[in-house]
């Protein structure tokens, strides 16, 4: 988590409208931000969820997130019994907005559901993953914060696959970095 304070954070938004949006172009580029004094490497925690349409590929991905390094916040459900994924989406997606959370997982019947929710909550930016390269290409491209998955959809194997692509590819930035600002962008505009 970073340690900027909020007037810190506003200016750069600012500086990233001016550039990105075309408002104008800064004179000078900005200070670099001082560097926080070395930490020990904490690991990472993943927030985990699902309805109970997801439940049972949410225990199976339980032992391979932790064995990749991960710290585990299981959001719920933790049974079978019916109940609604907006819950679960949602309190995953707050546990990544408000930096609880490195990352997170919400797993419901088809996985477009949850998507929805979680991009609801400030700051996330949820994407579905059913294969290989749509994994990749949601960290790469978008900086997907949130996976959602599809438990009816794809099988074990190809959701660890997935969460394993998923977790360790990183951001591609560059020409992605710019159109990822504007997806921040159009956030802003919406939240008062």
């Amino acid at each position: 988590m970073s340690d900027r304070t909020e007037d810190e954070i506003h200016q750069i938004v600012q500086r990233v409208l001016k550039r990105y949006a075309g408002l104008s172009q800064p004179d000078i580029p900005p200070a670099p931000a001082p560097q926080p004094e070395a930490k020990p490497a904490a690991r990472k925690v993943v927030a985990i969820g699902a309805d109970y349409g997801g439940f049972e590929l949410k225990e199976l991905l339980k032992p391979d997130l932790t064995a990749l390094g991960f710290d585990i916040i299981d959001a719920g459900t933790h049974s079978k019994e019916a109940v609604d994924y907006p819950d679960f989406a949602h309190a995953v997606a707050s546990l990544v907005s408000t930096g609880k959370a490195w990352r997170g997982i919400v797993i419901d019947g088809a996985g477009i559901g949850s998507c929805i929710v979680a991009n609801k909550v400030p700051g996330v930016r949820a994407g579905m993953a059913y294969d290989y390269s749509s994994a990749v290409n949601s960290r790469e491209h978008n900086d997907c914060n949130v996976l959602t998955l599809g438990a009816g959809l794809i099988g074990v194997n190809l959701a660890k696959q997935i969460v394993k692509v998923w977790l360790t590819t990183n951001f591609g930035g560059g020409r992605h970095e710019g159109r990822v600002n504007k997806i921040t962008a159009v956030e802003k505009q919406y939240l008062k």
